[in-house]
């Protein structure tokens, strides 16, 4: 990814920190979209924005950076990079179960930013990958399930085989121009009318 078209909003509660933390991250390339305060408009300026990454201090008013992060991270929003001034392991364990792909220890040096930036934009894709995945899974379990039931009451009430179940399954979903599942789904519903369920 081209740092020019990295969009990043900042988060820090002291004003200083985020004007040196922005003007270094537009020296270095990077485009700066917003910058705020405190962890809940992080939140929900990254919401509207739908920033590349987000870089925050942990310790700020009202809602903290991990907090903030673990929302965006749950709401796949986008990767958060923690600056902080404390390197506690307590707050390193709260940071990492709440899906903090980067963490810098204030003072940072410029040259620390792009490679943590780079390794939160790579683990961020690679968490996608592995939700959509799950997701994928997750779906087709379902549609077999749906398939293996309608499949079972075309057996009961046609006396089908099961190889002939599926098949007819199939066919009336190439037919119709629908999914197995919406097939199986209809199958299912129209057997628990009839049965009165």
């Amino acid at each position: 990814m081209n740092k020019g078209r990295i969009r990043v909003i900042i988060a820090d509660d002291e004003a200083i920190t985020r004007l040196d933390l922005q003007e270094t991250l537009t020296n270095l390339g990077y485009l700066v979209v917003g910058a705020v305060g405190d962890g809940e408009s992080a939140v929900n300026l990254a919401r509207e924005l739908r920033p590349d990454v987000v870089i925050m201090d942990i310790k700020m008013p009202g809602m903290d950076g991990i907090e903030a992060a673990k929302i965006l991270t749950e709401e796949n929003i986008a990767p958060v990079v923690l600056l902080s001034a404390y390197s506690q392991q307590d707050l390193i364990e709260r940071a990492q179960e709440a899906g903090v792909v980067g963490y810098l220890v204030k003072p940072y040096r410029e040259a620390d930013l792009p490679p943590a930036i780079g390794v939160a934009l790579s683990r961020f894709e690679e968490f996608r990958a592995l939700r959509k995945d799950v997701e994928d899974l997750q779906e087709r379990l379902e549609v077999r399930k749906l398939v293996d039931r309608a499949k079972g009451i075309l057996m009961d009430t046609q006396g089908l085989t099961e190889a002939q179940a599926f098949r007819r399954i199939q066919k009336m979903s190439m037919d119709n121009r629908k999914p197995m599942k919406e097939v199986a789904q209809a199958i299912i519903l129209a057997h628990q009318i009839s049965a009165g369920e």
